[in-house]
């Protein structure tokens, strides 16, 4: 969360208190010298036990019935007074109508302002401040808000352990635009380079936020930039809300983080890294159980399953294939053979008999001539021929 849309004597507050720790610099930035890996050294509370973002190890968390939906309050009764979109060198920032709060904590808020982080544009980098199971999304809004039931301002609410509240909210890409988001993202070309500000329609503020306001993370953190003081109620919702692919892209290429008359620093990369949970714990407003979370080994021994299934698979349809093949196979031999056998010794019934063999073909020469030269009964023999 950045310290931004406040007053000029709220940030007189960051000088002295910088001046009074011995602090080397008023300055700070996401790399270089002055990095988040060096803020510990000039804030020290940068370097505190309870720290923000975080990642949100689902299996970790612990659910609290409790927790009940949060309730924006004003967020959509903007009016007609204009809101102002400004460029403070480290994001975007609109500073929100005192008349906006929020409902369904333990006490009352009241908004101050709403602001962006993002990456680089390389693909799979992710820009995200908190994430859940070691996954980052390509952006996070962050909705800043005061404890106003016990602390007068935002300048002493800041320094109190209860004393701020930040609404999370995710965003990832997709192919559709979102059209709340243009609300801000139309109006960057005005606000390019750091220090620069302009006057931007009013809209409702709920429209950048998720459906579903009832299934969240809840942890005790910190501010996520310089001073990093450890003053805030984190509400990270689970369902993150989409922008389209050209949205993102004019989130991470149009600004820059220096001013109109230096060296062009395009602002990217403006996240924190995440910090040890320490001995916190972080609540859910949902039972684990309506959250399945895989773990490594899990996800490598379904997809190890999921192979050998289709290997099994493939074996047995190779298997039934030529099993097939085999009977038809065998089918057509037994027709070729069939129909290369006689009609006789296909229907037996209708062969004639066989004639029986003579063992002495000459005496049956005889009898038959025998045969012929004997007259029929009743014949007259013709008178043999005397020789002449």
């Amino acid at each position: 969360m950045d310290l931004v849309g406040l007053s000029l004597p709220l940030l007189l507050v960051f000088w002295q208190w910088t001046t009074t720790t011995g602090a080397a610099v008023t300055y700070w930035t996401y790399t270089g010298s002055v990095g988040q890996s060096k803020w510990a050294e000039y804030f020290p509370d940068c370097g505190g036990k309870a720290q923000s973002p975080v990642d949100v190890a689902t299996v970790q968390t612990q659910y609290d019935p409790s927790l009940g939906p949060l309730t924006p309050l004003g967020y959509s009764q903007h009016g007609n007074k204009p809101f102002s979109l400004y460029n403070n060198g480290h994001t975007v920032v609109v500073p929100l109508p005192g008349w906006m709060g929020l409902g369904g904590l333990p006490w009352q808020f009241t908004a101050v302002q709403m602001h962006l982080h993002w990456g680089n544009g390389a693909p799979e980098a992710g820009g995200s401040e908190h994430t859940i199971n070691g996954q980052s999304s390509a952006a996070e809004l962050h909705v800043v808000h005061y404890n106003s039931e016990l602390y007068p301002n935002m300048s002493v609410a800041m320094t109190q352990q209860d004393g701020l509240a930040v609404l999370g909210v995710l965003i990832e890409t997709g192919e559709e635009a979102n059209q709340a988001f243009w609300n801000i993202l139309n109006y960057l070309g005005r606000i390019r380079h750091a220090g620069q500000s302009v006057s931007i329609p009013a809209f409702d503020v709920q429209s950048l936020l998720p459906s579903d306001l009832g299934r969240y993370y809840r942890y005790n953190g910190s501010l996520t930039t310089p001073p990093c003081f450890q003053s805030v109620l984190w509400t990270l919702f689970t369902e993150t809300v989409k922008i389209s692919h050209t949205q993102l892209m004019k989130l991470e290429t149009v600004l820059y983080a220096s001013k109109e008359e230096a060296d062009r620093v395009v602002m990217q990369d403006n996240y924190r890294t995440p910090q040890p949970l320490n001995d916190r714990t972080i609540l859910s407003s949902f039972p684990l159980e309506s959250v399945k979370v895989y773990t490594a080994g899990e996800i490598t021994a379904i997809v190890i399953g999921a192979l050998c299934g289709c290997v099994g698979l493939a074996v047995i349809v190779r298997f039934i294939v030529k099993t097939i093949r085999f009977f038809k196979h065998l089918h057509n031999e037994r027709v070729l053979v069939n129909s290369s056998t006689s009609s006789w010794d296909v229907l037996p019934s209708v062969r004639p008999a066989p004639v029986p063999r003579t063992k002495e073909p000459g005496k049956e020469l005889k009898q038959d001539v025998a045969l012929n030269t004997t007259s029929e009964p009743g014949k007259k023999e013709d008178p043999v021929p005397s020789s002449v």
